[in-house]
């Protein structure tokens, strides 16, 4: 293939040494260290990414069944608390068809399961832990390393380096001395060697850099250390605790279901004294009556009729709900303490979808929806990313972006290490040798301030790095050399 001729005039040439070399020898750090996490990151977000697919096929069994009339909400709750002793009610979904099986989640201390119900005969046909499923699992994998809050701040502190890398190396791709767009915009496949990597590796990285850094930062809110850094200036700015529709860590969620799970236990105790539970055992997993013939086998909440949490209001707030035509999956939540408000909502990964409902438990009308557009600015900017992030806002081409991105960040990886191999001197890590000492101008310090306080787990480490390489590295003779610091002996 011929190198197309470049129309504009010839740049002027780029300088040379100091500035190229200290810019590539950061953008050779920043991807030894994010390779790895790279191809982990993109491999579980590819998956992620096709979740609702993967579920769906996984569901199939439950979606099309023989069905004439379905059961009310509250049997079917009641059949799901039955199946597993010992839970507490969470939330109904609304069936996606007429032919779906209900699904009825419930709690028990921090742990979730969701309970597939015939809708007809009210037979269990499956009971998932919710933390196992397709995208609580692969999202666990993808932004915790199954390690908790020490896993996130790995992901964040190697998410921030990748910002780094991918930065130096649109810096060392701008083209400079040529009128050809060959290694530029598209590869020179004939070259061969070492030429035919760089090209795969710097067109790669041109296209793919955009797509790759909204990604990186789209991220960010979710991270345990960037999302409470953001949420603690957000509380510090409205001068009370704001609320969010996204959480920076899996413990948060555990620590909702066990609060859910609490407050429910605490008013079933409360109820031993109200008028018509007298005889009611509430203290173990069963709830049994002491009149003959009255026993059950169902759970803690199933033999409420009347009181907090009974189930009789579900089909009333299932017939409110369910002709506004939420986006799926929509869910239905009594409320957590006594005398409190159900709720429901549009629980759809397109988030600028969501809708908030509050409905009360009497006559199931709705006393406040809560759509998209009526949060703060910030919220659905965040929203809106998180979105696009999770390939859920534009439908299967979203899909493809992001799939085209994961694709070619795995390329990006394996051809630098590619490169770094081939180039690689036995002796040495293979980093360029800085030619002089760097000059921090006052642009270059501002920048370096900006990127410490706007990521802070890169800015401590970047500190860290650096006074690390002038301590101690610098001074350990053959370590320094073959880490690149000092040129090797002639």
């Amino acid at each position: 293939m011929q190198d197309i001729p470049f129309q504009t005039p010839q740049a002027p040439a780029r300088t040379t040494g100091l500035d190229h070399r200290t810019v590539w020898r950061w953008h050779f750090y920043a991807g030894l260290f994010c390779i790895p996490f790279v191809l982990w990151l993109s491999v579980t977000g590819t998956v992620f990414l096709f979740h609702p697919q993967i579920q769906r096929v996984l569901d199939r069994p439950y979606s099309h069944l023989a069905v004439a009339t379905r059961a009310t909400a509250e049997a079917q709750v009641t059949a799901a608390l039955a199946a597993l002793p010992g839970t507490t009610f969470d939330s109904y979904q609304l069936p996606k068809s007429a032919t779906s099986a209900a699904e009825v989640l419930v709690d028990k201390g921090a742990q979730q399961f969701r309970v597939y119900v015939h809708p007809e005969t009210l037979a269990v046909l499956k009971v998932d832990n919710e933390d196992h499923r397709v995208d609580t699992f692969t999202s666990r994998l993808h932004g915790e390393l199954l390690a908790g809050k020490y896993g996130s701040w790995l992901v964040e502190l190697a998410g921030s380096w990748a910002v780094v890398m991918i930065v130096t190396g649109l810096f060392l791709w701008w083209p400079s001395n040529t009128r050809r767009l060959g290694g530029i915009l598209y590869p020179r496949l004939r070259a061969g060697g070492r030429t035919f990597w760089k090209d795969i590796h710097s067109v790669t990285g041109i296209y793919v850099s955009v797509f790759a850094l909204f990604l990186l930062f789209s991220g960010l809110p979710w991270a345990k250390s960037w999302g409470g850094y953001l949420k603690a200036i957000r509380h510090l700015g409205a001068g009370r605790a704001v609320g969010q529709d996204w959480t920076t860590s899996s413990a948060e969620i555990l620590a909702k279901r066990q609060a859910r799970t609490g407050s429910a236990a605490h008013d079933m105790s409360s109820m031993g004294s109200m008028p018509g539970m007298a005889g009611m055992d509430i203290s173990g997993d069963h709830a049994t009556s002491a009149h003959a013939g009255h026993a059950t086998a169902f759970g803690r909440h199933t033999t409420m009729l009347a009181g907090p949490h009974s189930f009789a209001p579900l089909d009333r707030m299932v017939a409110t709900v369910a002709p506004l035509q939420l986006t799926n999956p929509v869910l239905i939540s009594p409320p957590m303490h006594a005398g409190g408000n159900w709720t429901a909502r549009s629980d759809t990964r397109n988030r600028p979808l969501r809708v908030d409902l509050q409905l009360d438990g009497t006559t199931g009308a709705v006393l406040k929806r809560t759509d998209f557009h009526s949060k703060p600015w910030l919220d659905r900017a965040i929203g809106v990313g998180i979105a696009a992030h999770e390939g859920q806002l534009f439908g299967v081409l979203n899909q493809v972006v992001s799939l085209f991105t994961t694709i070619g960040l795995v390329l990006l990886s394996v051809s630098g290490v590619v490169m770094w191999w081939r180039r690689k001197p036995e002796a040495s890590l293979g980093a360029p040798v800085p030619l002089r000492r760097v000059r921090f101008s006052a642009g270059l310090v501002a920048l370096l301030v900006v990127f410490g306080l706007y990521f802070p787990l890169l800015g401590g480490s970047m500190v860290l790095t650096a006074l690390l390489e002038r301590l101690l590295l610098r001074r350990l003779g053959s370590a320094s050399r073959w880490l690149g610091l000092t040129p090797a002996a002639a």
